[in-house]
């Protein structure tokens, strides 16, 4: 096949061509449009190479857009798409997926770049090393809020109505809950030892993607105590990050979170709702589970700089148990405040 690979630039009809191409292929995530390229460089200032290829009428035929992550902690790296569950290469066409991949090869070896992770939905059966530790939790949604609420066993239909007699109650809107999802999240990141995004980082995806976003907050009187946010494309609404205060679990308010975001959905019209990413077996993987969500198999794939090993950047790795602990120890206004540093280049 005839190598045409291109890298976008700023001109509208390259950006719309690129957009109507993941507007009409059904491989495509919301994370491949375009507008995630200024986001990122903008809020997190890392340089993109966005990748397209096109066929001899000059259509459109395949993308990968890649981030490339730079940082003395955690290295080089090229990845498709950081910070998200889905992204990678995107077209219905083997050749054209070979092509794209060895140009973002050799950007890689060009910028000393130690590996290229692509996070798929399919695997690219082509020898290049692979994880699948984790997986995609999907739900299928029935039409009615109504019909999801019958299906529910009656323990967790049960564990739904605790914060309700707790005097729970919801809110959903757009960036006007930003500030309480954002004193939610950041509390809990720093409960988990994790660093927090900044907040102009979701303000960005809102403003953005208006339409396809919404954050869900569940208030005990005037104080968020659990939020999410959601995002909706083709038929699928995703909560990619979702958030309480441990000390309300006792009333389980992230129940009464969820069950109005699969409440949300249903009468948005979604047909698929996506708990996120999870390994099999853990906490996480068991609390989607009760829902009825199913596993689907994630795929991530690399090339490797040779005498490189795979990476590990994940809580689970050992090497990061006492930075974890003593971010766990810090006061959530500097986690506020450092995060973002640190966060930027964690994929």
């Amino acid at each position: 096949m005839k190598s045409n690979i291109q890298l976008i630039d700023n001109a509208p009809d390259d950006r719309d061509r690129w957009d109507d191409f993941v507007d009409r292929t059904a491989k495509s995530s919301i994370y491949h449009y375009s507008k995630w390229r200024n986001i990122i460089e903008n809020v997190f200032g890392h340089k993109t190479f966005y990748l397209y290829s096109t066929d001899d009428r000059g259509n459109v035929a395949g993308i990968l857009p890649l981030v490339n992550l730079k940082s003395v902690l955690f290295g080089n790296m090229l990845v498709s798409m950081p910070y998200f569950n889905y992204g990678g290469v995107c077209t219905d066409n083997d050749g054209t997926r070979d092509l794209l991949i060895n140009e973002a090869i050799v950007i890689a070896k060009e910028i000393h770049s130690n590996h290229i992770e692509f996070r798929q939905e399919a695997s690219f059966d082509n020898g290049f090393p692979i994880k699948t530790t984790k997986v995609s939790m999907l739900l299928d949604l029935p039409s009615s809020a109504d019909d999801l609420w019958k299906s529910f066993p009656s323990k967790l239909r049960s564990q739904l109505k605790k914060p309700q007699k707790e005097g729970l109650f919801i809110r959903i809107g757009g960036e006007e809950e930003l500030d309480s999802f954002y004193k939610v999240f950041s509390t809990n990141m720093r409960d988990l030892g994790t660093p927090v995004y900044p907040k102009r980082f979701f303000r960005q995806i809102l403003k953005n993607f208006e339409g396809n976003t919404w954050i869900v907050t569940a208030c005990k009187e005037t104080e968020p105590v659990a939020s999410g946010f959601l995002i909706g494309f083709k038929g699928k609404m995703e909560i990619p990050w979702a958030s309480s205060l441990r000390r309300f679990n006792r009333i389980s308010p992230n129940m009464l979170l969820y069950w109005n975001c699969l409440k949300f959905s249903c009468e948005q019209g979604y047909k698929v709702f996506d708990f996120g990413r999870s390994s099999k077996g853990e906490g996480s993987y068991k609390f989607k589970e009760q829902w009825g969500a199913n596993p689907r198999q994630l795929y991530w794939h690399y090339w490797m700089r040779e005498g490189v090993e795979l990476p590990e950047i994940n809580p689970s790795n050992r090497k990061y148990n006492i930075a974890i602990h003593c971010w766990k120890k810090l006061p959530v206004p500097v986690t506020k405040f450092l995060g973002p540093f640190i966060v930027k280049n964690i994929p």
